[in-house]
């Protein structure tokens, strides 16, 4: 088995006069989770809808486990592919488990199967209820569950943890987490930055159809070149210390707070020339750019909105 479970390359999808996607090149191995993120409009559905084999490329080749989504052979892969659209479409008169029956006939899946994934996701409670009285957040469990029947090697989700509630996208990441463990490969989309930069492996920055960045936190904190701001907290009396110490240095004063944007590389001799101000100073807190930061920084603010 090819451990290339995705493999893009100068994927393009065009409708009429748009560019949806454009030239995309992308590979991911097995056992990786992978964030895929952007404004509205980037081309994450669309690259989702033709990696699942829901639509065909205008140009270029889309490979999932090895086969062309465009090749017969595909309706097999498809059974290892599980999926969890942004809105997750139910029958409100069947009951959970006789939905999930439903999705293990579709899949050929065994619907022995479906009692241990009810309980896996926290619907073992609710099995017998018909899905119209479920709340969202219960109905977003329902969609991961079927999501995990038949064992799938490769799993996307799209806005998975619309809808739940703390404990249940804390349960939706540890299973996620599990998944990977057993080699499963995981493609997420979230508009939640913060709830995904620090639980994927490597994040793949959309943008007018293009692959605007890509690569580990870390990396693209450092191709970014934005600076961490130091936050220091200083004790009565010591801020003109502090701010003579630091002249020459770009600061922000906020009462009994300081704060100092430092550049990657400088962090260790600013930090140096701090700790010579101990008695001047309570406490210290660095804040490296976020996912959100970097997003922004690369123009995401000005693209969402175009």
């Amino acid at each position: 088995m090819d451990d290339k479970l995705i493999d893009l390359r100068a994927v393009g999808k065009r409708y009429g006069a748009l560019q949806a996607v454009d030239g995309v090149d992308l590979a991911v191995g097995r056992g990786r989770m992978v964030g895929l993120i952007g404004h509205n409009g980037a081309g994450k559905s669309t690259l989702f809808k033709m990696m699942l084999g829901l639509l065909e490329p205008t140009s270029g080749d889309v490979r999932i486990c090895g086969v062309r989504t465009n090749d017969g052979a595909f309706r097999d892969v498809r059974r290892r592919i599980g999926y969890l659209p942004e809105s997750f479409a139910a029958y409100d008169n069947l009951t959970g488990m006789e939905l999930l029956h439903l999705f293990a006939d579709l899949k050929k899946a065994a619907r022995s199967a479906c009692g241990n994934v009810l309980e896996r996701v926290g619907l073992s409670a609710a099995a017998d209820r018909r899905v119209g009285g479920y709340s969202k957040g219960m109905r977003q469990r329902l969609g991961f569950a079927q999501l995990l029947l038949g064992a799938p090697e490769l799993v996307f989700l799209d806005e998975p943890t619309n809808g739940l509630d703390p404990d249940g996208i804390h349960d939706f990441y540890r299973i996620l987490h599990q998944l990977r463990e057993e080699g499963a490969t995981i493609v997420i989309t979230s508009h939640i930055l913060a709830e995904i930069q620090e639980r994927v492996d490597e994040l793949v920055i959309l943008s007018g159809g293009r692959i605007a960045a890509q690569g580990t936190l870390a990396q693209l904190r450092a191709g970014a070149a934005m600076p961490a701001e130091i936050r220091l907290v200083v004790r009565a009396g010591g801020t003109g210390r502090v701010i003579a110490a630091l002249r020459g240095h770009e600061l922000r004063v906020e009462r009994d707070c300081i704060r100092v944007p430092c550049a990657p590389r400088q962090k260790i001799r600013m930090l140096q020339l701090i700790s010579t101000l101990c008695d001047s100073i309570d406490d210290l807190a660095i804040h490296e750019p976020s996912l959100e930061d970097l997003f922004f920084g690369m123009g995401g603010r000005h693209a969402r909105a175009a």
